[in-house]
């Protein structure tokens, strides 16, 4: 044990030096803990104090020696933690550098499960390479228990063929499979879904691409499917199709689950209230695949009547021209402006887009790359039909093509002579 009490001859020295020796002793004791020099301290005879005056100055040493001595224990444990995790981790070739850079977090924790997840995952058939890319783009996989991965592999299993076809789900979407706080929600939905006539594989798609919906208790995606059929039903629906019409809304628009019954309930009166008939709100809800219930009241209104200024129109003309191009319902008033001042600038007038207001469905941009290659073939979008921009990108290169062949053949003169050769 270091001694921090003052040398026998310490008296013979200034008074100014014997205190900074002893500060330096003490101090030198305080890499041994708080507790040897305290107690060292307190064994000093009372007649060795030879008028040194240190008393006001001992609670801070005191201090700062307990801190020291526990941070640096805490800080040792820790990093003798973090470095058995980046040990494992190297060992699985793992890229430290991309984890740092997204989630570097999850390699200050004291608890990881590097080994652990590392063999599930090579159960499942994962290789070296594939697990090593899991957790670079996932990291706070290492952080969940054994138990609960193999929860969740027990879950997936329920919609996966098998556990190749589940280990590349998970290689694809590894967040959404290590979101482990919802596994019982998430069982019961899985089991609701199954019920209801949704397909394995539409599930699993589910699972990747809308994973937010399982969170939710049963009970509530019951009561919106529940809702979402009574007013099928209410608008003129059969029986008949109604499992079909459900099924296909949920498959196009799972998001749908995300929204409460009494805005569903309030957007199908808000529709209703502006003149359209029940037919008409079913083929609405089928063209926008459900996604009329992520809007509000307030915003179709003023999408509405913006378009009704524009367009100068009834309202009998408005509802048609919705029929025609739900955009004008569904899109903000800044989206609508913006795209009706692009097409302006191209030299297209009002009344060419309200003849076809489909075209208030592709962005500026769309619009303008179409404008330049048909430009390019010869085709005046001004003086012709804006039908020609329509479509999706594969429509759109379908007529761009018969455009295209059309201006390329070689006109046929029926009188011109042929020549033959004898």
């Amino acid at each position: 044990m270091m001694s921090v009490l003052p040398n026998q001859k310490d008296h013979l020295l200034p008074s100014e030096q014997r205190h900074s020796r002893l500060t330096s002793m003490m101090l030198r004791g305080v890499a041994h803990g708080a507790k040897e020099t305290f107690t060292l301290l307190l064994t000093r005879s009372p007649s060795s104090n030879t008028g040194l005056k240190f008393s006001s100055a001992w609670p801070d040493v005191a201090n700062r020696s307990f801190l020291i001595h526990s941070s640096y224990t805490t800080d040792t444990k820790s990093r003798e933690k973090n470095k058995k995790t980046l040990e494992n981790l190297y060992s699985l070739s793992v890229d430290i550098t991309k984890i740092r850079r997204l989630k570097e977090w999850v390699l200050l924790q004291d608890v990881a499960y590097v080994k652990e997840i590392a063999g599930i995952l090579q159960e499942m058939g994962a290789d070296e390479t594939t697990v090593a890319s899991i957790i670079e783009r996932c990291p706070e996989a290492i952080l969940r228990t054994p138990a609960e991965i193999n929860a969740q592999r027990a879950l997936w299993q329920l919609v996966c063929q098998n556990e190749k076809q589940l280990i590349k789900l998970i290689e694809q979407f590894p967040e959404s499979f290590f979101t482990t706080e919802y596994q019982q929600n998430q069982k019961a939905n899985i089991l609701f879904f199954q019920e209801l006539g949704l397909k394995n594989n539409i599930i699993t798609r589910f699972l990747t691409s809308a994973p937010n919906i399982f969170y939710n208790p049963v009970e509530k995606n019951k009561n919106v499917i529940e809702t979402l059929q009574r007013n099928y039903l209410n608008l003129g629906g059969s029986e008949a199709n109604m499992k079909v019409w459900i099924l296909k809304l949920l498959s196009q628009n799972p998001f749908i689950l995300l929204n409460t019954s009494t805005a569903i309930q309030e957007n199908l009166e808000f529709l209703q209230k502006n003149y359209f008939t029940d037919q008409e709100v079913l083929q609405l809800l089928s063209k926008l695949k459900g996604f009329i219930f992520q809007l509000n009241s307030t915003t179709m209104q003023k999408s509405m009547l913006f378009s009704k200024n524009i367009f100068k129109c009834s309202d009998q003309e408005l509802k048609q021209l919705v029929l025609k191009c739900p955009a004008l319902l569904y899109y903000p008033v800044t989206v609508l402006e913006e795209r009706l001042e692009g097409l302006l600038k191209e030299g297209i007038s009002i009344a060419q887009i309200r003849e076809t207001p489909m075209v208030l469905e592709l962005t500026t941009q769309i619009v303008q790359y179409r404008i330049k290659k048909l430009s390019a073939l010869g085709y005046d979008i001004k003086s012709g039909n804006l039908e020609s921009l329509n479509g999706t990108k594969k429509d759109f290169e379908v007529t761009y093509g018969k455009i295209q062949s059309k201006k390329e053949r070689p006109i046929f003169n029926p009188v011109a002579p042929l020549h033959i050769e004898d």
